[in-house]
């Protein structure tokens, strides 16, 4: 293994790097965007009963602001409360804006790793194909094997870069999934307690979000 990275050249230290990079930014990704820490089962329903029970005071609003996502763009609801509904749903969309960013934390990072790998893997390899041509320019072709082992040696990073960039775009697309699907049960939620905030029946806010349409405050996110 040591051998094929001194054959790389001084493009696998990059290379590497990325690798570990991605490594870190999956795994945290994985952590951060577990379901029941982004969309606490239950948890719209339990506000909702709040606010039918009239238990509307500061400490529940903060407590449910620092529970989760879901919990922090309901706690927005809450506090606007009192203002026309339009204004409230302005303030979620504020909100919703400012919570896919932060659960697409460190994405457009690995998506650059998913773009670079290929490159820099592309351009180890050309520079040990340029040595290579100099060395027979200065000594002749030579052993045909070792000039074979000398292109094999320089398309390792070629293959280094595949290996870093193709799992770093697959996770990055799988969490943009993942965010996207968030968002839509996060938007039903929002328009449920709205609605019963402002006593009418969420059903309607129920059909549109399981016909999958994206609300336009997520989708300007």
């Amino acid at each position: 293994m040591w051998e094929l990275v001194k054959a790389g050249g001084w493009p696998m230290v990059p290379l590497l790097l990325l690798g570990v990079l991605a490594l870190a930014i999956v795994l945290e990704r994985f952590w951060t965007l577990r379901r029941n820490e982004v969309l606490p089962p239950g948890l719209g329903q339990e506000v909702r009963n709040w606010a039918a029970r009239g238990k509307l005071d500061a400490s529940h609003i903060q407590s449910l602001r620092a529970n989760s996502p879901l919990g922090e763009l309901l706690a927005t609801a809450l506090e606007a409360r009192n203002r026309p509904r339009e204004q409230m749903r302005e303030r979620i969309e504020d909100t919703g804006r400012h919570l896919v960013h932060r659960m697409g934390r460190f994405l457009n990072a690995l998506g650059t790793i998913a773009s670079a790998g290929p490159l820099l893997g592309l351009l180890g390899t050309v520079i040990g194909m340029i040595q290579m041509f100099l060395g027979i320019l200065d000594h002749g072709v030579g052993d045909v094997n070792q000039l074979a082992g000398g292109i094999g040696k320089a398309l390792v990073c070629t293959a280094t870069g595949m290996i870093v960039a193709i799992p770093a775009l697959m996770f990055h697309r799988h969490f943009r999934s993942v965010i996207d699907g968030y968002v839509i049960e996060m938007e039903k939620e929002a328009s449920a307690l709205l609605d019963s905030l402002d006593g009418r029946p969420a059903v309607l806010a129920a059909g549109k979000a399981v016909g999958g349409k994206q609300p336009a405050a997520m989708e300007k996110a």
